[in-house]
């Protein structure tokens, strides 16, 4: 089935204290959908398609984030996340780690 992308957002996120890159790239989704609304998804479903997101982030650490933990940020959709070396973490102990999110919503229709 074709795919159609209808929206792209993003997202940065951080955990101040504890240098955990799950946390900050949980963060990041969240900063990157809560102003989102996407009405049109309704319709798009009526139709028997589907909606599908992709968040990409960028966090230090990459390899430590639970991507389930960062899938269950999303509400809706068949959500794959991908992560890549990226963010920022500023130097020193106790230091707060960023993360960057960029989330893209597309449809997927039936033929």
């Amino acid at each position: 089935m074709p795919t159609t992308p209808y929206v792209f957002e993003f997202g940065m996120g951080m955990d101040v204290h504890g240098s955990d890159s799950t946390t900050a790239a949980r963060r990041a989704c969240f900063d990157a959908i809560r102003h989102s609304s996407l009405p049109v998804l309704r319709q798009i479903r009526a139709q028997g398609g589907e909606m599908l997101v992709h968040a990409l982030i960028g966090v230090p650490n990459a390899a430590s984030v639970d991507l389930e933990a960062v899938k269950a940020e999303f509400p809706h959709g068949v959500v794959t996340v991908e992560v890549v070396e990226g963010g920022l973490q500023s130097p020193g102990e106790d230091m707060p780690l960023f993360a960057v999110a960029h989330i893209t919503v597309s449809a997927q229709l039936p033929d």
